[in-house]
């Protein structure tokens, strides 16, 4: 794929194979495009309908049958397209050619770390385990639903009466993971999934100290959870740490109820606090930074602007030998052969190939097809397919080689790019991320999507400039600039990165810190369709 090519002020050009162009503001019918590309070169092009922003409209004659491209890859079939006319259902298809093959000899070297001198730094707090956080949280966590209640309860007091910066200025705060998951778990969900997570956050680099509250009869309760830990040898054998750190035990029925349950959390928060504190932050490299990337509300700018300079801030990271997650499977569906094609090795391609196809399965046992997956917003911003959405959203994770694939919440095989099975919901798919060793996530919206996460800061980047003067409280930086022709996606990119390290560093907060947004939950499908 060619850089993007700004062809006019109206509309730009992603790839000199494409045969749509994109508008880069309201159009009405009858505009003449100056500078068009088509078949032969460039001319003026007269509109033959109104184009909203991010939407698309052909810039040469497109034959009923022939391929309908944007990125340089077909996005739809053509239904008999002319010059100038918007792009839809009404004259496009959603089908595109399915692409599977793969190189006899698949051979993409990985990442190389520069040499230590050249190795960039950021402030984080160093772990008994090896890892580095970017925060310092001491966390609750419910072993079930049926303990939610309770440890956002112990949570939200906690913070009002025993965490204070002036107290405690190497914590964070206190922070809960309620969530609907466990108990007895009779809508099938995944036993295993929920224990991964539940332990990942407890032994998060990002988690300093941890409370455990469990109601006391459900499957998912503290019995079945430290067996897990136990089996990992996380779990010390007074029971009293977990990952090397400070943990505590509190059941609800025990306890002899809901208000001694928090009265016994809020005094094991403030047994926990100053423990925590200890750890302070110290200069760290940065490859010990792993980033998550996400996409939400998503537009018909996210692959021309956000998208693309965050896959720049990923290579960035990547080149200081750092790591990036890649997720939202069902957004790889319609580009999964690109990322393919990038795989470390042939039996890495094959793991692309089958996560899309175990989430085409799944999705269809549910009665569900992937090309469902915009939504209205989306839609109604330029992404009127899956295959649209996933060739912008895959631009989120660069031009490295593709490392390694995991199961959701499951560690990272290698450094460098690895690809995380998960939905494309991003209250689940965050947590995930999170889950599989994200320290800090970068997020980038055209619609405007204000969620973050219990223990990971959450940078916001917004497609456009219209959506970041009307939302700057929820988004941390505007990559519209890009559409505006102000900046290029490398300078943007740079700047991204830069932020990435200072928020990392604790030297600011995320958009979604300072306006407190803690989200959390967790995915855990049916195992009988795995």
């Amino acid at each position: 794929m060619s850089s993007t090519t700004h062809f006019n002020e109206a509309a730009v050009v992603l790839d000199e194979r494409d045969n749509v162009a994109v508008a880069r503001q309201s159009l009405s019918a009858g505009t003449v495009v100056k500078g068009a590309p088509g078949a032969t070169g460039t001319s003026d092009l007269t509109l033959l309908d109104a184009v909203e922003p991010g939407h698309r409209f052909a810039t040469v004659s497109v034959a009923k049958g022939d391929l309908v491209r944007q990125y340089g890859e077909p996005i739809g079939t053509s239904l008999g397209i002319h010059p100038g006319a918007r792009i839809d259902h009404g004259n496009m298809t959603d089908e595109v050619p399915i692409v599977r093959e793969l190189p006899a000899h698949l051979d993409n070297p990985g990442p190389t770390t520069p040499s230590i001198e050249k190795q960039l730094k950021f402030d984080g707090f160093l772990r008994s385990d090896g890892r580095t956080g970017t925060r310092n949280w001491v966390l609750v966590i419910p072993t079930s639903m049926c303990a939610s209640h309770e440890a956002q309860q112990i949570a939200t007091i906690s913070e009002f009466q025993h965490w204070s910066v002036e107290q405690h200025p190497n914590v964070d705060g206190v922070s809960a993971i309620p969530h609907g998951r466990g108990c007895g778990t009779p809508d099938g969900d995944n036993i295993t999934t929920i224990l991964r997570v539940l332990t990942a956050y407890a032994t998060h680099p990002n988690v300093g100290g941890v409370v455990f509250l469990e109601l006391g009869c459900e499957k998912t309760g503290q019995d079945l959870l430290r067996s897990w830990m136990r089996k990992q040898g996380l779990l010390s054998e007074n029971e009293q740490t977990v990952g090397g750190r400070p943990a505590r035990w509190i059941g609800i029925q025990q306890a002899g109820g809901t208000r001694n349950a928090i009265a016994q959390g809020l005094e094991a928060v403030a047994e926990l606090l100053p423990i925590t504190n200890e750890s302070v932050r110290s200069p760290r490299p940065i490859s010990e930074l792993t980033l998550g990337v996400e996409c939400g509300g998503s537009d018909g700018f996210s692959g021309i602007s956000a998208n693309p300079a965050l896959g720049r801030a990923s290579d960035l990271l990547i080149g200081q030998g750092g790591t990036v997650i890649l997720s939202e499977v069902p957004e790889f569906c319609g580009a999964e052969h690109l990322l393919a094609h990038r795989a470390r090795d042939r039996m890495v391609g094959k793991e692309v190939y089958a996560m899309v196809d175990w989430y085409r399965d799944r999705a269809a046992r549910l009665g569900k097809d992937l090309n469902m997956n915009p939504s209205p917003g989306n839609i109604a911003g330029g992404l009127l397919n899956v295959t649209i959405k996933s060739l912008g959203a895959i631009a989120k994770g660069g031009t490295t080689p593709v490392q390694g694939t995991m199961d959701y919440g499951c560690p990272t095989p290698r450094r460098g790019l690895n690809l995380m099975q998960g939905p494309g919901y991003d209250q689940e798919s965050v947590p995930g991320l999170v889950a599989s060793g994200a320290t800090a996530v970068i997020f980038t919206t055209g619609r405007g999507t204000t969620i973050g996460n219990a223990i990971c800061p959450v940078i916001k980047l917004a497609t456009n400039t219209a959506i970041y003067e009307r939302m700057q409280g929820d988004l941390d930086l505007n990559t519209g600039t890009i559409i505006d022709g102000d900046e290029t996606i490398d300078r943007v990119g740079a700047r991204v990165f830069e932020r990435l390290r200072e928020i990392s560093s604790g030297h600011a907060k995320s958009c979604a810190e300072e306006t407190g947004h803690r989200e959390f939950n967790i995915w855990a499908p049916d195992p009988l369709s795995l």
